[in-house]
């Protein structure tokens, strides 16, 4: 059974940061695509950044040169750096899983999600 587990949410000021982390078990994929996906209330779920098990990664516009994805494969986690946070970042994070897509895209149709973790940025 595939399990992801978020943690590392929180309430922070403006310019501030996190690191959000999804311990992973259960999948026995030889690759994949791995991802932060984020929902803020009223809105649809917009992908953030993805990975693959080589490490290329993708990341959406609107966190290019703030956010970091990173992965711990000895540990199976998946990590979140976010720096110089928004009000507008403020979301419920997700992450997911799938096979091993070409480029990793933004695709609502990961098999694997996380229950989430919630990031509140204050002005």
């Amino acid at each position: 059974q595939v399990q992801l587990v978020e943690s590392g949410g929180g309430s922070v000021q403006a310019e501030g940061s996190l690191r959000l982390s999804c311990e992973t078990s259960g999948y026995a994929y030889s690759d994949y695509c791995m991802g932060w996906f984020r929902q803020a209330p009223g809105k649809e779920r917009e992908g953030v950044a993805t990975i693959s098990g080589g490490g290329y990664t993708k990341y959406a516009d609107s966190v290019k040169g703030r956010f970091t994805i990173s992965q711990d494969k000895a540990k199976n986690t998946l990590f979140l750096g976010m720096t110089s946070l928004k009000p507008e970042d403020t979301a419920m994070y997700y992450c997911a899983l799938a096979r091993w897509m070409p480029k990793c895209p933004f695709d609502m149709s990961f098999p694997y999600w996380g229950l989430g973790t919630q990031v509140i940025v204050s002005s």
